[in-house]
């Protein structure tokens, strides 16, 4: 279906047994060109009847109204069953429905001229042949003009005549944030958060027992209990009701959206002008660093603190107990299967430490190959008089040794030269060398590449 070209299912045709949409207190989005009002005066018109008008469809939107040519927008809400009316329906429910006080969730927003969609691009004149590109991309505006370009600033707040001539003096003024949105730094390493830092797995460590959860490819935001700070302490300037009801004991979590929308999350985090955009992330907590206890402990206060509809955008992570190996290759699985970026392990009865720790580990896939022993390292401390590790050739002639998952007994008679082996990794380095190798055995059923 060409999404340009709204299917005539779509018209809603109002009769005494199909009424008016209610918007009073639900959260609705714009989309597509209207033709009897701009996008900012039918905001302003919803708004005035009692709606939340947001810029982007979630779970949690209660309807969509469009015009010409509507964006992803519509497929998005279509995809998750939410109402869509067009533009005829707003514009009866405009006429109908009577002007009412509602409590807003942010401050007066300035107007907007012209709103640029995300992922949308609009050229305008410049001085040269080719015209500047404006965009939005994950809330993040930009021009590719050289006033825009040259800015020393973050790029989150430059602004340009152009980005001004679109969507306006003030709402380009309160966008790039006033004093109330100036963003704070620390200014020493003390300041910064201390946070438990993550090691990464390796294959000789048993997962049983361990506790284990996904590895979410959000932000991450260490909360003081009235602030939110990045790991190198940037603060995160979140609107005030994103963080009302949370408890004034730090947290350990991520800002986070969906799976593989890191780049709109930064995006929005990075933001100073405390804006509407935040309504798509939660926080998602996985720590309780002021705490004291061991992680049960911890688990149990933050189960207990966000337990679920207690805040609306923060809740606990998820935890379950590692059964062994083939549990975590199956839950992996099943993360990375829905676009999931791993999973995190954390050793029970541990203690929350402010550094890198190896109570803390992060999982993601290992993929098996071979390759063939070239020669050995020496062993040394308890191994000293046996082999370190296997040197090992991969059949594109890139080199490197292996001594996780070797046995005393292996190390003692290693398989010979020319031997082709099994080694399990998790990654290539830039270089083509495999990360964090894990010798499997010898694999007597595999032939050589002749070109190798």
């Amino acid at each position: 279906m060409n999404r340009h070209t709204p299917k005539i299912t779509r018209e809603v045709v109002m009769t005494e047994e199909n009424e008016l949409p209610r918007v009073q207190g639900k959260t609705v989005v714009l989309t597509g060109a209207l033709t009897g009002m701009t996008r900012a005066e039918a905001t302003a018109a919803l708004e005035a009847i009692g709606a939340y008008v947001l810029p982007s469809v979630t779970k949690k939107t209660d309807m969509v109204f469009y015009g010409g040519k509507p964006g992803s927008k519509l497929a998005k809400a279509e995809s998750l069953g939410i109402p869509v009316y067009d533009e005829s329906v707003l514009n009866a429910l405009l006429e109908s429905e009577p002007i009412v006080a509602v409590e807003s969730r942010d401050a007066p927003s300035a107007k907007v001229l012209q709103e640029i969609e995300d992922g949308e691009v609009v050229e305008v004149k410049g001085s040269g042949a080719s015209p500047y590109q404006v965009k939005n991309v994950g809330g993040v505006y930009s021009c590719s003009c050289p006033a825009w370009r040259n800015q020393s600033v973050a790029i989150d707040v430059r602004t340009c005549k152009h980005l001004r001539a679109i969507r306006g003096e003030e709402a380009e003024a309160e966008r790039c944030g006033g004093e109330h949105n100036v963003r704070k730094t620390a200014k020493t390493e003390s300041d910064k958060p201390q946070l438990l830092l993550a090691q990464s797995w390796e294959t000789h460590v048993d997962p049983s027992g361990w506790w284990m959860s996904e590895k979410l490819d959000g932000v991450r935001a260490y909360w003081d209990g009235s602030t939110f700070w990045s790991r190198q302490g940037n603060e995160f300037l979140a609107p005030d009701w994103f963080v009302e009801g949370l408890p004034e004991t730090p947290l350990d979590g991520e800002l986070w959206m969906a799976r593989g929308a890191f780049q709109k999350t930064v995006g929005i985090v990075k933001r100073q002008d405390r804006g509407k955009l935040w309504a798509d992330l939660k926080y998602v907590v996985f720590d309780a660093p002021d705490h004291g206890g061991v992680f049960e402990d911890r688990l149990d206060f933050l189960h207990k603190t966000l337990a679920p509809g207690a805040h609306e955008y923060g809740l606990a992570l998820e935890h379950a107990l590692c059964e062994g190996f083939d549990h975590l290759a199956e839950e992996l699985r099943r993360v990375e299967s829905l676009g999931g970026e791993g999973l995190m392990l954390r050793e029970k009865g541990s203690l929350y430490i402010g550094s890198r720790s190896t109570t803390l580990l992060k999982v993601k896939t290992f993929y098996d190959a071979e390759a063939k022993v070239i020669g050995y390292t020496d062993g040394a401390g308890r191994h000293r008089g046996r082999i370190g590790a296997l040197m090992l050739a991969r059949p594109d002639g890139i080199t490197f040794n292996c001594g996780t998952g070797l046995s005393d007994a292996e190390r003692k008679n290693p398989p010979a030269l020319g031997t082709i082996v099994t080694y399990r990794f998790q990654e290539l380095t830039d270089g083509g060398v495999p990360r964090f190798p894990s010798y499997i055995g010898v694999r007597a059923d595999a032939e050589w590449p002749d070109d190798a």
